[in-house]
């Protein structure tokens, strides 16, 4: 049994990464921790769990997690993690990082867009961006993964056919995408509140979210030139789901069948990616509760341009589910292992 831990457990996303390592047969959840609840059972924390988690959430002791732990999870905010992984602890246990301190090779960029110093660049040479798709192998062995953001794993995702294969300019890219308010985290946010986001949808953060250079810098490995794009995110008033609506120019000839050629080359063996059917797009219900990401385009004739569209649960494949499948490749298992849930619907 791989023995894991989780700091930040009673977050959105820990809660969401607990969940599924209790139905994971090859895990045995060891440690909870959160600054909030210190004593408390998690069943007081979320009473969904009455009668089924038991644990106490402990005070975070890292140290002794990279002890007794095969993997621990850090579920928490920016700015954190490069203060807490050391050399020594990636000695002694596996870490799963969900925010961005190790996603970004280049510091120069963390440090602008995030706006503080980076405190873990000695590590980033280690570091392994955990997007099991496209760097599974590197992910083989790895001892520090930086999961991908919910935005970006939707993204990067539903364009890396058009840019490997070459089918697009690409200086045309723009992306428009919605997140349900749990993107924001359990905190305590005004633009969260119920009031400020039932019945209202708005773009925030245009022309700087801190997900731009996340997406720019994956795909630019893909291209393998650089890659600017234009990104402008959404809130939506629902709990959970991303939907990314990505628009590119295509080159001269090139076809709704070359692009179908395209995804089909890359996902065909790709469990969790499923292309939708010619007419069918994809929506965040379809996906809820999963590690699924959906992926649907056409090609609109008169303006030459590739319209795809791409669905995430930003829980499950945009945060929890992502970091089990990274866990489950790094310890030699089936990547849906513990992760064969069905879409939940109606939900």
């Amino acid at each position: 049994m791989i023995k894991a831990g989780v700091i930040g457990a009673t977050g959105y996303a820990g809660n969401e990464l607990v969940r599924l390592l209790m139905q994971h047969p090859n895990v045995e959840l060891k440690t909870l921790t959160s600054q909030r609840y210190i004593g408390k059972e998690f069943n007081e924390v979320y009473e969904n769990y009455r009668e089924i988690n038991t644990l106490v959430c402990e005070e975070e002791d890292i140290e002794k997690m990279a002890e007794e732990c095969d993997v621990v999870f850090l579920a928490l905010p920016h700015g954190v993690a490069a203060k807490k992984v050391t050399e020594q602890i990636l000695q002694k246990t596996v870490i799963i990082d969900f925010g961005a301190d190790f996603r970004l090779q280049d510091v120069n960029d963390y440090e602008k867009w995030y706006d503080l110093p980076h405190e873990g660049k000695q590590l980033l040479k280690q570091a392994v961006y955990g997007l099991c798709e496209i760097n599974r192998e590197k992910i083989k062995g790895a001892k520090l993964i930086a999961n991908p953001g919910c935005y970006t794993t939707c993204s990067i995702l539903s364009l890396i056919p058009l840019l490997a294969e070459k089918l697009i300019d690409n200086k045309s890219i723009i992306i428009d995408a919605k997140s349900g308010v749990s993107g924001a985290g359990r905190g305590l946010v005004t633009g969260s509140l119920y009031c400020e986001a039932n019945e209202n949808m708005k773009a925030y953060k245009i022309a700087s979210h801190r997900h731009t250079p996340e997406i720019e810098e994956q795909l630019s490995y893909i291209a393998k030139e650089k890659i600017t794009l234009s990104f402008t995110p959404h809130l939506t008033p629902m709990n959970r789901g991303i939907l990314a609506t990505c628009y590119a120019t295509l080159k001269q000839y090139v076809t709704e069948q070359d692009v179908r050629k395209a995804y089909e080359k890359w996902y065909a063996k790709e469990h969790f990616v499923r292309i939708t059917k010619q007419g069918v797009f994809p929506e965040t219900r379809w996906v809820k509760g999963s590690n699924f990401v959906d992926i649907g385009f056409t090609v609109d004739e008169r303006t030459k341009r590739i319209i795809v569209i791409g669905a995430i649960d930003n829980l499950v494949k945009g945060a929890a589910g992502q970091a089990i499948q990274n866990m489950n490749i790094v310890f030699g298992l089936k990547e849906d292992t513990g992760l064969c849930q069905a879409p939940i619907f109606p939900a």
